[in-house]
């Protein structure tokens, strides 16, 4: 029975065999999927078969076709198979004959090495780092990650540039290295360690997909890269500066946005402050008294807030829809948004800052506030940090007019970092305290 096109269309991979067309055409399809055009032809007593190319490369019509010149071929005693093979056409040949020989050549031969040319490039072209890159990350990245965008910030800025064109098969241990080595020289050990991994994932997905081999990001061990370790980002002043236009320049919310700069200025941990209620503030005073049962050592913990943390507390007010919490959720007004939510905020951010953490803000006011002189006491009073021995128990001032002064100090030398021409719409909180 003839092969239709329906049928071609409807065949599936498991049905391996030969499907027999007409004139000894049949289609055969391959244990691994391939579907191959042959034909089979007796000359000169002998039975030969030759090859024409895949399905749907060619077509039902165009294999018919190609099955009708071969049997002219074959009626005029020339052999197809030995022609594809490039044997030459014989000298005692007619004229005729030997025209639809060169046809043959032409139209079958020559044109079916530059379709298995063209295919082979369009393969290649597929089989690119990038090229693959973008089928990985729309494949498996983006429905499997909440915030993908980091992944995309990785192959676009570090992975693409350096090996984007080369063929996956074709990428090696040094070439990985080379990217890792590339970001650590920017101070960024730990990106460079989720560099590695992200490689490590797309390598694997590549083999999966049957499209290379080895996986080189594998083969490299994390501890050569970066150690796991704790944070011990302080950022400078240079990356406060960016981070914080970064932050302004972002489309994130507003109250988010001043969230965070809360957390720069006001030293507190992230749940102190996301978790903060209106009645444990005191605008006019400038004070915000934490609870104990708040606090990580469960004693309570008094921050005195510069002009700019009251400005910034003040528009929060106006943002909170009469919710009793500082941050409330936009779902529930009578819960406090979510411990995750300030966290997926900074990952989002395009900045060309070191790879922090929100508890880097601590140690980076710390680091800054030793550096400028402030007494020390000072400064782990101001990070809730208790004193030990005499020192703790002659702390009962809690140094709340020094700590003042060293806090404004703070709010202070970091604006002076968003100073750059002031082109950052920070918001009314800039008036507010500049005017004070």
């Amino acid at each position: 029975m003839a092969l239709t096109d329906t049928a071609l269309r409807k065949l599936k991979n498991s049905e391996t065999g030969q499907k027999a067309d007409e004139g000894g055409l049949f289609l055969d399809v391959m244990p691994g999927g391939a579907k191959v055009w042959r034909m089979r032809y007796r000359l000169a007593g002998k039975q030969e078969k030759i090859t024409l190319g895949d399905y749907p490369t060619y077509s039902l019509a165009e294999a018919r076709s190609w099955r009708d010149d071969c049997k002219a071929l074959v009626g005029r005693g020339l052999s197809p198979m030995c022609l594809k093979r490039g044997d030459p056409i014989p000298d005692d040949a007619q004229p005729a004959t030997k025209e639809l020989a060169h046809l043959f050549i032409r139209e079958w031969c020559l044109k079916a090495r530059e379709k298995v040319k063209a295919k082979e490039e369009a393969r290649k072209a597929g089989d690119t780092v990038e090229a693959f890159g973008a089928v990985w990350y729309a494949e498996v990245v983006e429905p499997a990650n909440t915030n993908p965008r980091n992944i995309k910030r990785v192959l676009e800025k570090d992975v693409y540039p350096a090996i984007g064109a080369k063929q996956l098969a074709e990428v090696t241990v040094t070439d990985i290295l080379a990217i890792t080595d590339k970001v650590k020289a920017r101070g960024a050990d730990q990106m460079a360690l989720q560099t590695r991994n992200v490689l490590k994932r797309f390598f694997a997905y590549a083999i999966a997909r049957q499209k290379t081999q080895f996986n080189p990001a594998a083969a490299i061990e994390g501890r050569f890269i970066a150690q796991a370790r704790s944070r011990d980002v302080a950022l400078t002043p240079d990356e406060i500066g960016k981070l914080l236009r970064a932050i302004y320049q972002s489309s994130m919310k507003r109250a988010h946005k001043l969230a965070l700069h809360l957390l720069i200025l006001c030293m507190v941990r992230k749940s102190e402050l996301i978790e903060a209620k209106w009645s444990e503030l005191d605008l006019e005073n400038g004070e915000w008294a934490i609870p104990g049962e708040r606090m990580k050592k469960d004693k309570p913990h008094l921050v005195p807030l510069s002009r700019q943390a009251v400005a910034m507390f003040e528009e929060l007010k106006g943002l909170a829809s009469g919710s009793e919490w500082v941050f409330p959720s936009r779902w529930d007004l009578d819960q406090p948004i979510a411990k995750s939510t300030l966290n997926v905020a900074v990952r989002a951010l395009a900045v060309e800052v070191r790879d922090f953490v929100i508890h880097d803000f601590r140690r980076t006011a710390s680091t800054h506030l030793h550096e400028a002189g402030f007494n020390s006491d000072w400064i782990e009073k101001a990070l809730a940090h208790e004193a030990k021995g005499i020192r703790g128990i002659y702390n009962r001032a809690q140094y709340l007019d020094q700590r003042r002064d060293m806090l404004q100090w703070w709010a202070d030398f970091v604006d002076s970092q968003i100073e750059e021409g002031r082109k950052v719409v920070i918001g009314r909180f800039g008036k507010a305290f500049l005017a004070a």
